[in-house]
């Protein structure tokens, strides 16, 4: 069994017998020869690892087994007037900012560790509109299999059912780390039957929001008999958030400024409840899931606070239980697939502290209700989950015709439960291969989208787009390919209209060359340099090499400002004009 560990390009191999103090002395002061900070890091890195690592190695024969991954992001930051890319801390004075993490994990006769390391410099990740520097163990967790129990401590991921009622994951994109620092546990009363749960304090960046978590969710399974088609996957869930005194604190110092209709006595406990059931049939498939939260303090942006000077405020401090409603029924036939969704939220706004903004202290996590567009244009207007007010269902089609022909149709319908419009898609797409060489896509997007809501811009009117697209791939041999897209967005609210084309060469196995533009073809907004309606192009370039497992991209960008979106999270992000470098590795 070998041991081994990747850092600074060096590889280390050490044998089970030659694991004794000397070889871990002469192992660690190999690091200690460098007295800067990075030096520092990496000495504090190893130590805590081999804290974990070494005594699973020693107390078994087994193969060991242990990998890992390394990321990291740079930003050059390049003012421009033009796209008012120049307010922000890094375009002032720093004009550098970036990320990097690494990832260890570990294996061996039941036991999983891991670690990683998070490093922030000047990033604008957290906060678009300004500068984060931070380093720290962003996650580490041990955990051991004993036949039908599983005890897991640290920092974990998990969820319950769909994640109504709770779920912790990572969204690197939109600086989400919501894990819980703590335990799970998890009993297998049977193949079919299990029983889990969750204790501990949810992360917020290299601290933990005050205040802790509780959770139990049972998940079965039921099959009718070898020959019987038909299954059941029914399920229960529970959590409790119990509030910090410090939270509290807040809530009652607003709660002093608002007159007496607008007052009530906040709860340190709050109850979130899921039942949930997949039901397999054939070809069908259908999720459901009901969820209620009991009376629970959250910030409601859209209601209006009475004042004592008598001019209402909006938004102020609610205590109200809350809903949530969701199910997905699919059905797939030979070449036809179908996918049907609904979903009604009401007040269900779940959080570690009451007074966290955006996408700070999340427990739950709402399913989404519109398709993921990935093309520049069609994926512009993003709508974020409201969690206050929704009604929403879309409806999914696709269709085989045949080797060479396929077409597909979205529709989604996002209101409020008043029945206030906050977005509507079409979605069409027709894919044909005309041969080994030659792929075409294509189609049209029609949107309608509540600027005001999602990007909590007053009075602007509904954003309406039409976009057509088209894709084009054609390789010229097994290595060499060329793709091109061309979109264009009709609209006359927001910037007005835009045409968009990118050109992709391909070298396989190794490289990858981008060209695209952005061009504002009808203005609606004014310059904030010339104070004209300038049609302003936004181009990138860039390439990408790969080799092995690793990857390399550099890129220079000038966007505009818009919406960034990952399964239903959104923020808004403003102008970029620079540099972009990344590099991501797995061993």
């Amino acid at each position: 069994m070998l041991f081994f560990s990747i850092i600074a390009n060096k590889t280390f191999y050490v044998s089970r017998s030659d694991l004794d103090s000397k070889t871990l002395r002469n192992f660690y002061d190999f690091y200690a020869t460098n007295d800067n900070q990075q030096s520092l890091m990496i000495k504090n890195l190893i130590t805590t690892l081999s804290f974990f690592l070494i005594p699973f190695i020693l107390i078994s024969q087994e193969t060991a087994v242990i990998n890992g991954n390394f990321e990291t992001n740079i930003n050059v930051f390049l003012r421009d007037s033009s796209i008012n890319a120049l307010s922000q801390p890094q375009y002032q004075n720093q004009f550098y900012g970036g990320e990097a993490w690494l990832n260890l994990s570990y294996a061996i006769n039941g036991f999983k560790a891991g670690l990683r390391f998070d490093m922030y410099n000047n990033s604008n990740l957290r906060d678009p509109n300004s500068s984060y520097t931070d380093q720290g163990i962003g996650r580490w967790f041990v955990s051991k299999e004993f036949d039908k129990f599983t005890l897991q401590v640290g920092n974990i991921y998990d969820q319950i059912g769909s994640g109504i009622i709770f779920r912790s994951y990572e969204q690197r994109p939109l600086f989400i780390d919501n894990s819980v620092l703590g335990a799970t546990m998890k009993y297998n009363f049977t193949d079919n039957i299990s029983l889990k749960g969750i204790v501990g304090r949810q992360k917020n960046a290299f601290e933990l929001w005050g205040g802790n978590l509780k959770g139990l969710a049972l998940d079965t399974y039921f099959t009718f008999g070898e020959e019987s088609p038909l299954t059941l996957a029914p399920g229960v869930g529970f959590m409790n958030k119990t509030l910090s005194e410090e939270a509290i604190e807040k809530v009652v110092q607003s709660l002093q400024t608002y007159l007496e209709p607008d007052r009530f006595k906040p709860q340190y406990n709050n109850y979130a409840f899921s039942l949930y059931n997949t039901l397999g049939y054939k070809g069908f498939s259908w999720y459901i899931e009901g969820a209620y939260k009991t009376n629970d303090v959250f910030f409601n942006p859209m209601a209006e606070l009475q004042t004592f000077s008598g001019v209402p405020v909006q938004g102020k401090l609610e205590n109200k239980p809350g809903t949530v409603l969701y199910s997905s029924l699919s059905y797939t036939i030979g070449k036809l697939g179908l996918t049907l969704e609904g979903k009604r939220t009401e007040n269900f706004v779940f959080r570690m502290d009451p007074s966290a903004r955006l996408l700070r202290g999340l427990i739950s996590y709402i399913p989404p209700m519109t398709r993921v567009n990935t093309y520049r244009l069609t994926a512009r207007y993003n709508p974020a989950t409201q969690e206050i007010s929704e009604q929403a269902f879309q409806f999914d089609a696709k269709y085989r015709i045949n080797k060479k022909l396929s077409a597909g149709a979205n529709f989604s319908n996002i209101t409020t439960l008043d029945k206030d419009l906050l977005y509507r898609e079409i979605f069409t797409e027709v894919e044909y291969k005309a041969n080994k060489k030659l792929k075409l896509k294509g189609g049209l997007q029609l949107q309608t989208y509540n600027q005001e809501v999602y990007e909590v811009k007053p009075t602007v009117p509904l954003v309406q787009t039409i976009t057509p697209y088209l894709d084009i791939l054609y390789k010229f041999d097994r290595k060499r390919s060329l793709r091109y897209e061309f979109q264009y967005m009709d609209t006359d609210q927001d910037y007005g209209s835009w045409i968009y084309s990118l050109a992709e060469f391909s070298i396989a196995p190794n490289w990858i060359f981008e060209a695209s533009a952005m061009y504002n073809i009808d203005p609606k907004k004014k310059s904030a340099l010339t104070g004209e309606l300038d049609k302003i192009i936004y181009p990138t370039f860039g390439a990408v090499y790969v080799h092995g497992s690793n990857r390399f991209q550099l890129r220079y960008v000038k966007q505009v400002e818009g919406i960034v979106c990952s399964g239903g999270i959104c923020r808004l992000e403003p102008a970029f004009s620079g540099v972009r470098f990344s590099f991501n590795t797995n061993f």
